[in-house]
């Protein structure tokens, strides 16, 4: 069930857009802040409040990459693996990362702390390369970094 909260912030969204569907992203973002994925049942109740069927915010849902629909950890890694990235190392931080977390592209953590993914540009090609975590984005970020940028999340 949304709670107050999320309906409250889904009806704010609501009132800047023509009409309730075109706050579709938004509402799912809210929920997804509150709740950090989005369930079958909560995309349910976000559809509804929306007016819309389940399939049609679902496959909103399913074309944004930044849209959880399974439990994701307490923060999202990102890793960009475009070319330029590739080109300044991108498979050394990728390695690290993996080894220091000991996980793998769409797993969590088994504290739950992290859950990394791959991010094919974060907009930073003359940076590269570069990670996210959360909203934090990271450019020509070296092996020797990785612990301090990792150690920041709790």
């Amino acid at each position: 069930m949304l709670t107050l909260e999320e309906v409250h912030e889904i009806d704010e969204a609501v009132k800047v857009v023509p009409y309730k569907k075109a706050a579709c992203i938004e509402a799912l973002k809210i929920v997804q802040e509150h709740r950090r994925w989005i369930s079958d049942e909560s995309l349910k109740e976000i559809a509804a409040h929306l007016d819309m069927s389940a399939e049609e915010l679902d496959s909103v849902a399913t074309f944004y990459n930044m849209i959880y629909r399974k439990p994701v950890g307490r923060h999202i890694v990102l890793l960009c693996d475009s070319i330029s990235c590739w080109v300044m190392g991108y498979e050394n931080i990728r390695d690290a990362v993996i080894q220091r977390l000991e996980i793998n592209y769409g797993e969590t953590t088994r504290d739950s702390r992290f859950t990394l993914l791959p991010n094919p540009c974060l907009g930073t090609c003359d940076h590269a390369p570069a990670l996210m975590i959360d909203h934090d984005l990271y450019r020509d970020v070296t092996i020797d970094q990785l612990d301090d940028i990792l150690d920041r999340y709790t």
